[in-house]
């Protein structure tokens, strides 16, 4: 009994005599003094009494002092790190340890190698200025916020949840710069100033953020070919003011009694000589357009510099892009000989119209092209921020198609992103063969991987109603927004506007080129809603009482909102933002083409007659096609089909169809058809991961 006593007495005294470690090491850092203290014996009664300097005790399992050590029990709360390192290099714990270490590394590898394969076969997304309809806005007839009876910036700001009801992505405003009146704010006065009557500086800084606090984006017209007579630069250059004196294009002329006798037989557009005689200077300056706008001479490196800093200058206030204006007119043959005549056996004397002359000498000179492009290089250095890339586009207007083409730049030199296209706006005999022969001369002739665009009206035009009737408006707004590209809406158009019939104007313009800049007709109040004015700068149009935009939005079938589904229909279906267009055929009266795009087995077919009351026969152009199609979108208010029969398609005059059908068979995979389809930007859908990518 005595040494079971004593044995469990020993066991007692161990235990107290040891300490519990709970996870953390006491007196790691003992003084420097402590060795000495653990060798006095002196000092082993009070390291009984003292429970910090008892050593720790053995953990669960362990066996204790003189042990074999870790190989002989478990890990265990608390253990020093040298145990614990031991321990780690157990396999049953390395192992684990390096699968989960490799199975990282293989999936961040895994997803690095899939994100660059998607991004490799990824075609390049849409721009801004690709993925919506440009709203074009003539500022002084588009709303007046301050009964002047001209339109002004702040009334644009008024009118932009209209503008995003019409699901448009980007605004266009053409010039709102200080100048005269000739020649419809075209003759520059200041380029980095706002005319007062369109507002302030300030008013278009509240525009512009609005502008983009909607998500839209704007461009506006830039005009550098001339400026104002009464422009700082001209008043310096005509007094041969230092560098000043050759900024514009002047040259010796003989002027006697009145008469001036120029240095050749060159013509303005607006006809008569181009060479008007300053008795300030002594000598002749040269004018493509009025006499009041003096052509800058772009063979002056200062005036280029003066034109990029004027770019930089609306670009760094935070403008999206910019529509370069009469650019075919920068520069003149230095050489100034006479343009040959169209007819030669008229007297030379008589010549005085722009069109019975050849422009060899004065349009398209070697050299434009370049400065043009020296432009699209000042704006690229402000493309470099992501999402903030600066459209550039040319107004070629006359051009012949492949002088046009030559806007977009060469393979690998970029020039305009596109040269705005109006041959549908200047159409006047309107037929199935005449708008075939339009789209397929841009496709045919557009280099490979540019982008189009369409327009069916502007400024300078008659609007669409005036010239074919009101009965053309669905159908051709249908035409622009089924077509590859950009479609381009001047105001107005989305409503079916008129040209105005007043002729009595206060306004000294050609009347011919006011018709179509009547005041936007808003509902059916006084001054159609336009002004709150007693007298507004143009008449309204006679009509604004039924076609007005407050009308239109109450009623189901209305243009207004054939318009809206058809800029829905183009913002959210890949078949029209991306899909190959083919054209099926033509004649006389009617277009048929298909949009369709490599991974969805889904195909619109449009049918768009322009001519009088026609049966169309789908099944004559396309073999294995339903017998029965689905009807998408139709022009005609009274349509109440859903399908129609592809082998008798009876269309009225003016009337459009989008119809839709499936089928995996696409046209454009077809021998007979491939030299018929087209398309921009190839791309084909992925179904199973949503996404879309090049390897068709």
């Amino acid at each position: 009994m005595a040494k079971g006593t004593d044995r469990r007495g020993s066991g007692a005294l161990r235990m107290q005599a040891c300490r519990t470690n709970n996870g953390f090491v006491h007196n790691e850092g003992l003084p420097a003094s402590e060795p000495e203290r653990a060798r006095d014996p002196a000092s082993e009664p009070e390291r009984a009494r003292d429970p910090a300097s008892s050593p720790p005790c053995p953990g669960p399992g362990s066996a204790g002092p003189g042990s074999a050590g870790p190989g002989s029990a478990g890990p265990y709360a608390g253990m020093p790190k040298e145990v614990l390192f031991q321990f780690s290099r157990r396999a049953r714990y390395r192992a684990p340890r390096e699968a989960l270490f490799w199975l990282t590394v293989a999936s961040v590898l895994a997803l690095t190698g899939a994100t660059i394969a998607i991004i490799a076969v990824s075609p390049r997304c849409l721009d801004w200025w690709q993925a919506g309809p440009v709203y074009r806005i003539y500022p002084r007839s588009f709303r007046d916020s301050d009964a002047d009876g001209n339109g002004d910036l702040k009334g644009i700001q008024e009118k932009l949840d209209y503008i995003t009801t019409l699901n448009i992505k980007t605004i266009w405003i053409t010039s709102f710069y200080k100048s005269s009146l000739k020649d419809f704010r075209y003759g520059i006065e200041d380029f980095r100033d706002i005319d007062p009557i369109f507002g302030t500086m300030k008013d278009f800084e509240n525009l512009l953020a609005a502008i983009h606090d909607k998500g839209l984006k704007l461009i506006i017209d830039f005009i550098p070919n001339h400026t104002s007579d009464k422009h700082a630069w001209f008043q310096l250059s005509r007094n041969r003011t230092g560098k000043y004196t050759d900024y514009y294009i002047w040259h010796d002329c003989t002027h006697e009694n009145g008469t001036t006798i120029p240095p050749n037989n060159w013509l303005s557009v607006y006809g008569n000589s181009s060479w008007h005689f300053d008795e300030v200077r002594n000598q002749c300056y040269f004018h493509q357009f009025l006499r009041e706008q003096p052509d800058l001479n772009f063979y002056n490196l200062d005036v280029q510099k003066e034109i990029k800093e004027i770019i930089q200058f609306w670009l760094t206030k935070g403008v999206d892009g910019f529509s370069f204006d009469a650019v075919k007119f920068l520069l003149e043959a230095e050489h100034l000989r006479d343009e040959a005549q169209v007819n030669k056996a008229q007297i030379p004397d008589t010549v005085t119209h722009y069109w019975e002359l050849y422009h060899d000498f004065t349009t398209t000179q070697v050299g434009m092209h370049d400065i043009v492009r020296s432009f699209r290089q000042t704006m690229d250095q402000y493309s470099r921020e992501p999402g903030r890339y600066r459209f550039m586009g040319t107004e070629a207007y006359g051009e012949s198609i492949d002088r046009t083409m030559m806007y977009y730049g060469l393979p690998f030199i970029q020039e305009a992103d596109f040269p705005f296209n109006d041959y549908l706006s200047k159409l006047n005999t309107l037929s199935g063969n005449s708008v075939f022969e339009i789209i397929t001369s841009w496709m045919e002739n557009m280099p490979e991987g540019k982008w189009p665009n369409w327009m069916i009206g502007g400024p300078d035009n008659a609007r669409l109603t005036s010239r074919f009737g009101e009965e053309y408006v669905n159908i051709m707004n249908m035409l622009v927004f089924t077509l590859p590209g950009t479609p381009i809406t001047y105001y107005g158009e989305e409503i079916g506007m008129r040209n105005i019939l007043v002729t009595n104007f206060n306004e000294s313009y050609d009347v011919n080129t006011l018709l179509s800049k009547s005041p936007m007709q808003w509902d059916n109040s006084s001054n159609a809603g336009f002004s709150e004015a007693n007298h507004t700068w143009l008449p309204t149009s006679s009509d604004y009482h039924t076609v007005n935009v407050d009308v239109q939005k109450t009623q189901s079938r209305s243009a207004l909102k054939l318009y809206q589904e058809l800029s829905l229909l183009h913002a959210n279906d890949l078949l029209l933002s991306r899909g190959w267009f083919c054209y099926l055929r033509n004649d006389s009266h009617s277009v048929v083409y298909a949009r369709e795009l490599d991974g969805i087995d889904r195909v619109f077919l449009v049918v768009l007659n322009f001519g009088e009351l026609s049966l169309v026969n789908l099944q004559e152009m396309i073999s294995n096609i339903p017998a029965r199609m689905r009807i998408r979108l139709s022009t005609n208010s009274a349509d109440d089909r859903n399908t129609v029969d592809t082998n008798a398609i009876l269309l009225d005059k003016g009337e459009g169809l989008i119809l839709e059908y499936n089928t995996n068979n696409l046209l454009h995979h077809q021998t007979a058809f491939k030299d018929r389809c087209f398309v921009s930007n190839r791309a084909c859908y992925s179904s199973v991961l949503n996404i879309l990518h090049s390897l068709c």
